[in-house]
């Protein structure tokens, strides 16, 4: 069991701990079915109000299995099972599944006090394997402004930390049963989860939002029994309630083979009871054989199915005799035929032998019928097929851009159809999987002239820009520069546009500086480099393309390496396309935690600056090796740009630096970009300078690394960094997050 703990920074927390047996139970929950035979021991209740109890749980002493007992506890007048102070909803054997009731995470601004909930779960128990159930449950967040995080850790100790983001901007904008983003966000959690632990961003609640959603909420839930409603942003409803949650259980840490090895610990006690491997993790579960019914984890509880009994269960047209496990059909004394088909007993040879050619005649006829109705119905489904596939090709403007393909004959890009990408990824085989976002999936293929590329498959398109799509794909398509990478074809016969990328064989920017041959070994030159090519690919983006580009995630997992390890930009699938007479645009917002613009997520307006301020955060990762965000550190450092910003201003620059690029030599070039990055963070987009003026400002750098005796002057800096920020403005901070 998880014992309660206090966290320090926290005004209240309420921790939930449940015991492993409480868990069992939920895990075996599912819809319970009216059963005719015994499921729990004699003298022992079946049921706690509504809800049955079956063995191995139960209630009182000799009832149940070691760590299945339950207690029947009256509640407003009517009597629920509990594991300790947990309420369990159902119990099912079948599966391996349950349900329990799990409280709900909230941070509320209630009278002008912040008062925070936090939530946490441990499974734990030398009875069985028990977890969170990974297709059924889902991480909610529910409010404006709201940024939640779920730490989550399995059997062995390893652990996944989990965002979800939702915002608003007022009550209209929000939609009852709609969980996308707006007042809403889910995502789903890892398999074989036995602990989790629900945080909130403290700081990012606006006071723009407070009037009308004073709560935010973070909780796992079963997805099928969660329905979004705008009162849960605009009241307090949620405070203090409770939601269904599925677990899962298993018995022991092996398979059914090694299991059947220790009768000791074995628990399919019951003849005619047989071993199914768990099919959520490791344990196994108990069945009844075939032909038999009941409860597998009692000795003689799976009873012989009486199938005679029942003229449904048997096809006999004769006489049924029941069997163990089974029946015997068998014609009436004197009368001969196929006792299993109705109908075809006779009393003599001739009428025999003429049911057993009407019987063949109907057969062949049945047969003939389905097969001439299977052949419709292929051509009909074939034929559907290839509608959808018009129709989805004709939406995202596939039309437009093959005439377009045809005007320009140099164009090198192609639009590939679905069984050509399914062909080149092995059908999109998990092993060809290169890496996995917010946005999608890429995998690693090899087209038909032994081309190796990128292939991205992304989740959703925005409904509004698939007319666009295809207007869209050309002007990327168009995009020439060396340090950003080559989109080459997509495939736009499937509901969500595939994209086809040049493969850069290298991996990322992050796996460099964060993998296990960590970035301890590259030069500052070359980290200079590779920051100043990723500057001018984006300054390009920017400036040169048209109409301009923006990114929208800029970070070191979108920046590839190639086989010299020259930097390339990638992953648009936060990007927009900027008209030329438009500066910034209202979206959902979107992006990866410690890289997003402050401005951004207060106002939803994208701009090129929010790029400029991914970018500082990038740079800082370069100088420091530290990650943008980082978990388990101490509150005050958790963002590596707030920590920066506190050790600028308190002159302790060094301390954060990466050990390896600290010395006499260089350390003033290194206050130089750490000056550039500090620029980029700005809170206030308009004092960030351009992503062109940030190149610049690099390319300068590099040269000034390269011959260390050139001329010099601070005060060139300076001028470019006149737009920093005002350490000694309180604001700055509390956009900051800190």
């Amino acid at each position: 069991m998880d014992h309660k703990r206090n966290h320090p920074m926290e005004e209240s927390i309420l921790g939930a701990s449940l015991s492993l047996q409480l868990l069992l139970l939920m895990m075996m929950t599912l819809p319970p079915t009216a059963e005719s035979y015994a499921m729990e021991r004699p003298g022992c209740n079946d049921t706690c109000g509504d809800v049955p109890i079956p063995y191995p749980f139960g209630i009182g002493p000799g009832c149940f299995m070691d760590g299945f007992e339950l207690n029947c506890t009256m509640i407003n007048g009517t009597y629920r099972p509990f594991s300790d102070d947990v309420e369990v909803l159902d119990i099912s054997l079948l599966l391996g599944r349950g349900r329990i009731n799990n409280p709900v995470s909230s941070q509320c601004y209630i009278d002008g006090t912040y008062v925070l909930d936090h939530g946490w779960f441990g499974l734990d128990t030398p009875y069985g394997q028990y977890r969170f159930s990974h297709l059924l449950n889902k991480f909610t967040t529910i409010g404006c402004d709201t940024v939640a995080y779920i730490k989550v850790e399995n059997k062995v100790n390893d652990k996944y930390r989990i965002g979800c983001v939702s915002g608003c901007y007022n009550v209209e904008s929000l939609t009852n049963e709609s969980c996308s983003g707006i007042g809403c966000c889910q995502t789903a959690i890892p398999k074989e989860i036995n602990y989790y632990e629900v945080w909130f961003e403290n700081n990012l609640t606006s006071s723009d939002v407070r009037n009308f959603s004073p709560c935010s909420y973070a909780f796992l839930v079963e997805a099928d029994r969660f329905n979004f409603s705008t009162n849960y942003v605009t009241t307090t409803e949620l405070f203090g309630k409770q939601v269904p949650v599925v677990v899962e259980f298993a018995f022991g840490n092996g398979t059914c083979e090694t299991a059947r090895l220790d009768t000791t610990t074995y628990v399919c006690v019951s003849d005619n009871s047989e071993c199914v491997d768990s099919l959520s993790g490791p344990g196994y579960l108990c069945n009844c054989s075939k032909g038999y019914q009941g409860n597998p984890y009692l000795v003689g509880g799976c009873e012989d199915i009486n199938e005679c009994a029942d003229k449904d269960n048997n096809p006999c047209s004769g006489n049924c005799d029941n069997r163990p496990g089974g029946f015997l059909c068998s014609c009436p004394p004197g009368e001969h035929g196929n006792p299993y088909l109705n109908g075809t007993c006779s009393p003599d040879q001739n009428n025999f032998q003429a049911a057993l050619i009407l019987a063949i005649g109907i057969s062949v006829g049945v047969v003939v019928l389905v097969l001439f109705i299977f052949g419709i119905y292929i051509t009909r489904e074939r034929r559907k097929l290839n509608q959808v596939k018009e129709k989805y090709f004709r939406q995202h403007g596939g039309w437009l851009l093959y005439e377009e393909m045809r005007s320009k004959q140099h164009l090198a890009f192609k639009i590939f159809s679905k069984e050509e990408l399914e062909e080149a990824t092995n059908n999109f085989d998990d092993n060809k999987i290169l890496g996995q976002g917010g946005n999608g999936t890429v995998y690693k293929g090899t087209l038909k002239d032994n081309r190796i590329v990128a292939i991205k498959r992304s989740k959703v398109i925005n409904e509004s820009q698939t007319k666009e799509f295809g207007k869209e794909m050309l002007i990327l398509s168009q995009i020439n520069h060396k340090n950003v990478v080559k989109l080459l074809g997509c495939c736009l016969e499937v509901e969500v546009p595939m994209l086809v990328y040049e493969f850069v064989p290298n991996g990322t920017l992050f796996q460099l500086i964060h993998g296990k041959d960590n970035i301890s070994h590259v030069s500052l030159e070359t980290r200079l480099r590779i920051a100043h090519e990723s500057a001018e690919a984006l300054a390009y983006l920017h400036s040169s393309a048209s109409p301009p580009i923006i990114h929208g995630d800029v970070k070191p997992s979108n920046i590839l390496l190639d086989e010299h390890y020259m930097a390339k930009v990638s992953d648009f699938g936060a990007s927009m396309l900027a008209p030329i007479d438009e500066t910034q645009f209202v979206t959902l917002v979107q992006g990866t935690c410690g890289y997003l613009d402050p401005e951004y997520l207060q106002t939803s307006m994208l701009t090129d600056k929010s790029d400029v301020y991914s970018f500082g955060v990038v740079m800082l990762e370069l100088i420091t090796g530290k990650k943008a965000f980082c978990f388990t550190a101490p509150d005050e450092e958790r963002s590596l740009s707030s920590n920066f910003m506190s050790a600028m201003k308190e002159n302790r620059l060094h301390e954060i630096l990466h050990n390896q690029i600290v010395n006499d030599e260089e350390i003033e070039l290194i206050k130089e970009v750490a000056e550039l990055a500090m620029a980029c963070l700005s809170i206030r987009g308009e004092e960030r300078p351009t992503m062109k003026e940030v190149a610049e400002e690099l390319d300068r750098l590099r040269k000034l690394n390269h011959h260390p005796w050139a001329h010099h002057n601070p005060e060139e800096t300076k001028c470019l960094l006149q737009g920093s920020p005002n350490y000694d403005d309180p604001d700055y901070y509390s956009l900051d997050g800190r």
